[in-house]
C-alpha cells in the first residue's frame, strides 16, 4: 500500500499530532531524534505534531514503530465494546465529504477505531482516478481486497493489477504501492498486521 505521504490537516491531524508530540516528550527526544529513529523527516514530524497535516498510513507506521506503540495508539479517539461496526453509509458520507484525501490520492478510512487492544488494523482506502504511483515499507504483513475498480499492486520490482474480488497478502517489509488503474477510481480493504 502506497503509505508515505500527508493527508491536509484538521481537527482529526490536530489529535494525531499531539498523541505523536506527547509519545515523543515521554522519550525525552526532539522532533530531530524522532525524525532520524523514524526516517521521517524533521519537517513533516513538525508539521504533523502542529496539526498542519494528517499523517499518511505510511509516516504513521514509520512513526509508530519508533515510538514503540501500535498504530492504532495514535488514531482512536474513544474505547468501544466489541464488535466495532463500521456502516458502508458512514464511509460514503466521509468520501463524499472528501475527507481525508492526501496528495497521493487515496483516503484511508480505519475501520477498527475504539479497539484498542486490537491487533491488526483494517481500512477501507478509496483511491482517485489519478493517484501517485509511490512505493514504501514497514514492518508486518497485509491483505488487500480488491472491492471494485482495478488497482495495480507494486511489489518488489513486480507489478500485478488486481480486480474486484482479487485479494493480496504479502510481507510489508518489501516496497510495495498500490494505485488505481484506467483512469477510474477504486477501493480496497487493506488490513496491516505490525508486530509491537
Amino acid at each position: 500500500m502506497n503509505i508515505d505521504d500527508n493527508n491536509v490537516g484538521g481537527e482529526g491531524s490536530s489529535k494525531v499530532g499531539s498523541r505523536i508530540r506527547a509519545y515523543r516528550e515521554h522519550h525525552d527526544w526532539s522532533v530531530y531524534d524522532l525524525a532520524q529513529k523514524s526516517g521521517v523527516d524533521e519537517k513533516v514530524v513538525n508539521a504533523i505534531e502542529k496539526g498542519e497535516v494528517m499523517p499518511a498510513l505510511g509516516v504513521l507506521v514509520k512513526l509508530s514503530r519508533a515510538l514503540g506503540q501500535r498504530l492504532g495508539t495514535f488514531m482512536d479517539d474513544q474505547f468501544k465494546p466489541d464488535p466495532i461496526i463500521t456502516r458502508a453509509a458512514d464511509i460514503e458520507s466521509k468520501k463524499v465529504a472528501g475527507e481525508g484525501m492526501n496528495t497521493l490520492g487515496y483516503a484511508s478510512h480505519s475501520l477498527a477505531i475504539g479497539k484498542p487492544d486490537r491487533h491488526m488494523d483494517p481500512f477501507r482506502i478509496e483511491f482517485e482516478a489519478d493517484g501517485v504511483d509511490e512505493v514504501s515499507h514497514h514492518e508486518g504483513e497485509e491483505l488487500i481486497i480488491c472491492l471494485d475498480g482495478e488497482v495495480e499492486l507494486t511489489y518488489g520490482p513486480d507489478k500485478t493489477v488486481l480486480k474486484a474480488g482479487d485479494t493480496a497478502y504479502y510481507n510489508s517489509c518489501v516496497k510495495h504501492g498500490l494505485r488505481a488503474l484506467n483512469g477510474k477510481p477504486a477501493s480496497i480493504y487493506g488490513i496491516v498486521f505490525m508486530p509491537v
